[in-house]
């Protein structure tokens, strides 16, 4: 029998298909398969209109057989088959498609009742990946003849006719032998065959069969157990997507199983979107929120995305760029027709599609979680609580490109209301002489409540917001303003509240007494002022420039090599008995008088959450003072 060469440079070609195409070669099964799914696709539209075909769509199933003394595997479809020609054409001719010629033969209309999975030609030669020899056995429907092709790689490939009974296609992969670093015998592992079937083609819509071995107890032996092995044919394959079925037909339990058995969750999801879409780009999309926070979610492990497939045959199986990173939290399935795929089906050719139902997905989610805000207070702060900073990360993301879609669903603590608000609730409450959004920063909002900046604010019934994350006053100074309000910190800025009271007269002394303060600190602060915000605190800090005290903590840890640093300016309560205090002492101990302007700076440093510049010195001195 004569071998024949593939009608191209075939060695150099079939290596680059095995060796560089496709980079996981677990997915050959999902090549096969979905070329088997699209074989009975095209006899499934002939039965339509002919009668001769004798089949039903329930007739029609893709069979999986592993035989581990041979090493072979072997999956079969009664499909549409293949003769001579078409095996030299489709097979012998690498890069030639069947199933796109036959697509492309369709008129409009039938187009869309027949969705052809296969359109390169080349699924079927990543097989070689884990073959060292295939032969394909097949008989064309409407022919009394069968052909075996046959192929150990580029050599070349052989052709005769076969006695086959029926009508469809055989596919007969010899593995390669097993070496130290490679187990081609994993691929007749029941167990290992039914997990790829399950992960790349659960959605293929004919039945997928494959006999399975199991244990059970032996009819009569219920008391004592004895136990025999069985074999059983079933099928391993859901074929229909849960997303692809009408949403008044699955129940809220059946949509919490799929994810918790998906996406490997314990706990049933917080929130469940459903949404189809057809125009420019359709596809079909299933989304959960999670209850909370991944242990591993703001580490390099954590990979966003959702999971990609076309026509049901799983593309990728975390596809980032169908998320936003503000909401990098979701998990879920997408599926489209309309994707453009690359040869190996594993990556995209082009990303305008994708960018296309990335912006749908990010409207729909934003609408959805604006629902549950307004709807179903309790279970969004329970999401705000899990996923809260990551939008506010989407704030100051990308220069505060998105903060116009993000802004009305942050939430932070209200002093004055006790609880979480909007920024939108934080301005309806607004008293009427109020100019600014204020809030203050710190560890926590029992700490803030104290801090002694925000007794004038307490004194005129001005709410301020509590922000205790590290990306808070990052968010707000980056979002500047809300309904034309301006955010100020009560820590570093003019609350626009003192300069409403008169200029109060200077008390005698004033201005030696702060030029004293000032020479004894030296560049610690950069200025020293009478405060107009301090009323039962004789001393606090206010950062001046623009880096706040919150941000110099922050860049400590994250990048202490900077140096960052706030500048300092320490303002003094006039009034305050410690503050009299030290001004008698400037004339009659000047001495004692440097450590009560020291033992003020240190208080300051403390009531700004800073670090003492020496601790040990620091009690030395409060000591001395009490002696």
């Amino acid at each position: 029998m004569e071998k024949m060469q593939f009608k191209s440079e075939s060695k150099r070609l079939l290596d680059l298909m095995i060796n560089s195409i496709y980079t996981h070669r677990e997915i050959f099964l999902r090549e096969i398969i979905s070329n088997a799914s699209d074989a009975i696709d095209k006899l499934c539209f002939i039965s339509l209109t002919d009668d001769k075909v004798g089949m039903s769509r329930s007739d029609f199933k893709i069979l999986i057989k592993a035989d581990k003394e041979n090493r072979t595997l072997t999956v079969s479809d009664n499909g549409i088959g293949m003769d001579k020609d078409e095996l030299e054409n489709n097979l012998g001719t690498i890069a030639s498609s069947g199933s796109y010629k036959f697509r492309q033969q369709l008129k409009d209309e039938d187009k869309e009742n027949v969705d052809i999975i296969g359109q390169f030609g080349v699924g079927f030669y990543s097989a070689f990946m884990v073959a060292k020899e295939i032969t394909v056995i097949t008989r064309k429907y409407g022919s009394d003849t069968g052909y075996k092709w046959q192929s150990a790689g580029a050599d070349g490939y052989t052709i005769e006719e076969y006695n086959k009974d029926t009508v469809g296609t055989d596919i007969i992969m010899v593995l390669k032998d097993d070496t130290e670093e490679d187990k081609y015998s994993e691929y007749l592992e029941q167990y290992r065959l039914s997990s790829l079937i399950k992960k790349y083609s659960d959605y293929i819509r004919y039945p997928i069969e494959m006999d399975m071995e199991s244990t059970k107890v032996k009819e009569g032996t219920e008391e004592k157990p004895e136990y025999e092995t069985v074999v059983e044919r079933k099928t391993l394959n859901s074929m229909v997507p849960i997303w692809q079925k009408a949403k008044k037909d699955v129940t809220k339990e059946e949509y919490n199983n799929f994810y918790k058995e998906k996406f490997f969750d314990f706990e049933d999801p917080l929130l469940t979107i459903t949404t189809s879409v057809e125009g420019v780009v359709t596809y079909k999309a299933l989304l959960y929120i999670p209850a909370k926070t991944p242990y591993n979610y703001y580490t390099k492990e954590y990979e966003k995305g959702l999971q990609l497939y076309s026509s049901g045959v799983m593309i990728m199986e975390n596809c980032p760029d169908l998320l936003p990173e503000h909401f990098r939290f979701v998990k879920g399935v997408v599926d489209s027709q309309d994707l453009s795929l690359n040869i190996s089906r594993e990556m995209l050719q082009h990303n305008r599609q994708l960018k296309l139902i990335e912006e749908h997905l990010e409207k729909k989610i934003k609408n959805e979680l604006a629902s549950m805000l307004k709807k179903d207070r309790e279970n969004y702060e329970k999401f705000f609580a899990a996923f809260g900073r990551q939008l506010k990360y989407g704030l100051v993301s990308d220069y505060g490109a998105h903060k116009d879609k993000l802004s009305d669903l942050i939430l932070f603590y209200s002093y004055n209301q006790k609880k979480l608000i909007t920024l939108d609730e934080y301005v309806e409450a607004m008293k009427e002489d109020q100019k600014y959004i204020y809030f203050a920063t710190g560890e926590s909002k029992e700490i803030i409540e104290t801090l002694p900046q925000t007794e004038i604010l307490k004194d005129k019934g001005f709410d301020f917001l509590c922000c205790t994350d590290e990306i808070d006053e990052f968010a707000l100074n980056s979002l500047r303003t809300f309904k034309e309000k301006e955010f100020r910190s009560v820590l570093n800025d003019d609350l626009g509240i003192e300069s409403e009271n008169k200029e109060e007269e200077k008390e005698e002394g004033q201005d030696a007494l702060i030029t004293f303060i000032k020479e004894t600190l030296g560049d610690k602060v950069s200025q020293v002022v009478a405060s107009k915000k301090l009323k039962s605190h004789p001393v606090c800090l206010t950062a001046q420039g623009g880096i706040s005290f919150e941000m110099e903590k922050y860049f400590s840890v994250v990048q202490p090599e900077s140096g960052m640093k706030a500048q300092r300016v320490l303002e003094i309560n006039m009034s305050h008995p410690a503050v009299k205090a030290l001004k008698d002492k400037v004339t009659t101990n000047i001495e004692e008088a440097k450590k009560y302007v020291q033992l003020l700076y240190s208080q300051s440093l403390l009531i700004a959450g800073l670090p003492l510049e020496n601790p040990s010195e620091y009690t030395d001195l409060v000591c001395s003072l009490m002696i």
